[in-house]
């Protein structure tokens, strides 16, 4: 009896190759919100090995989109800032200036997401910023005029 290893019958794992690895790189870059089985699919490569040169080969992770309040554009920003000031500056030259305010009844503003968590989560290396997406929900809006 021996307790060294004997040579297996069997094929030598193949799939992890460089070629296979830049393929499965190149594929990821085209879209980074594949599934493990679409990558599966386009490349021809059985899923745990996918698996494993997606998540040891090149580093990389499905993340999904971190929720945020509002994703607002620099103009959007701009826009919001320029009007608290020229609101501020209104009331400080007029004390009476909130009398000619007229609030209109509360309603619901319904926001549909069709995209769920799932969907919106991609493939990112541990360098690479976070993707980032609005909260939207049902909430209640409020409509002001100025007279």
């Amino acid at each position: 009896m021996s307790i060294d290893d004997q040579a297996c019958s069997g094929q030598p794992t193949t799939a992890r190759t460089n070629e296979n690895v830049e393929k499965i790189q190149k594929i990821i870059l085209e879209d980074q919100w594949q599934t493990i089985e679409e990558v599966v699919e386009k490349s021809g490569v059985t899923w745990s090995s996918v698996q494993r040169i997606l998540s040891e080969d090149l580093g990389v992770r499905r993340v999904a989109a971190k929720f945020v309040p509002r994703l607002l554009t620099e103009q959007q920003k701009q826009g919001r800032v320029e009007s608290c000031t020229s609101l501020k500056e209104e009331f400080q030259n007029d004390p009476n200036f909130f009398s000619k305010v007229i609030t209109g009844d509360k309603s619901w503003c319904y926001v549909y997401d069709p995209e769920t968590k799932q969907q919106s989560s991609q493939w990112k290396t541990p360098a690479s910023p976070h993707p980032k997406k609005a909260r939207q929900t049902l909430r209640q809006c409020a409509f002001v005029f100025l007279m």
